[in-house]
């Protein structure tokens, strides 16, 4: 081969695969409990999947993948984590967790500690990080609920993660935004809990994108 010609096919060996990856669509992963799974209702009419159809609508290249499993602590996200972004490599990684940790009375140290691993874990991976915090119900006494909903300001403060302060703000406190059981939020619920996101995930996003996909659920 002449120096010339070589040099123009190691570019073309070069440039081929950046082509292939840039074409694929960035993918949004979601580790919540059941206020992401859509819990009692129809899944495709929880807020992960609005949200994909509003990726899609605002012609935004971002995939959306679901790993939220009902009934999940931060502790199961943790162990689940791992996996999670060897297998799918999210460009951003929404934390909906630890409403579990407080209805079960777990330690709210450990669930400090957890979400900010996790953290720490999705960065390390190349990923940017959404926190998404929640209130306990008042039932659970006004000092408990406190110190609860300031674990997530705390992580956030400590990882520099930027932080949604209220998942269900405008939400949980209608009740015809409910479901019967007071915990749930209803499918008239989700384009609010959608909004709320929202805000905090916009940033966050790679607004030179132009094409999406179809949402995905992680598998087991």
């Amino acid at each position: 081969m002449t120096r010339s010609f070589t040099a123009v096919f190691l570019c073309l060996i070069f440039l081929l695969p950046v082509r292939g990856i840039a074409a694929q669509p960035s993918t949004i992963l979601v580790v919540g409990d059941s206020l992401s799974a859509a819990y009692g209702i129809d899944v495709n009419r929880g807020w992960v999947s609005l949200l994909q159809r509003r990726l899609k609508d605002k012609g935004l290249d971002h995939r959306v993948v679901n790993a939220s499993i009902t009934g999940d602590t931060t502790r199961g996200g943790l162990a689940r984590l791992p996996e999670l972004l060897s297998r799918f490599h999210p460009r951003i990684v929404v934390l909906e967790l630890g409403g579990n940790d407080g209805l079960r009375g777990l330690s709210l140290e450990a669930m400090g500690s957890n979400l900010t691993r996790m953290t720490e874990l999705a960065r390390e991976a190349g990923a940017s990080v959404l926190l998404l915090g929640m209130r306990l119900p008042a039932n659970y006494g006004q000092p408990y609920g406190e110190r609860f909903h300031q674990v997530y300001r705390d992580v956030a403060k400590r990882t520099g993660a930027p932080l949604v302060d209220f998942f269900l703000e405008g939400v949980a406190e209608t009740t015809r935004l409910m479901q019967s059981d007071g915990l749930h939020p209803a499918e008239a619920g989700q384009p609010r809990m959608l909004d709320n996101v929202w805000q905090g995930l916009q940033p966050l996003l790679d607004h030179g994108s132009h094409r999406a996909e179809p949402a995905a659920k992680a598998s087991g």
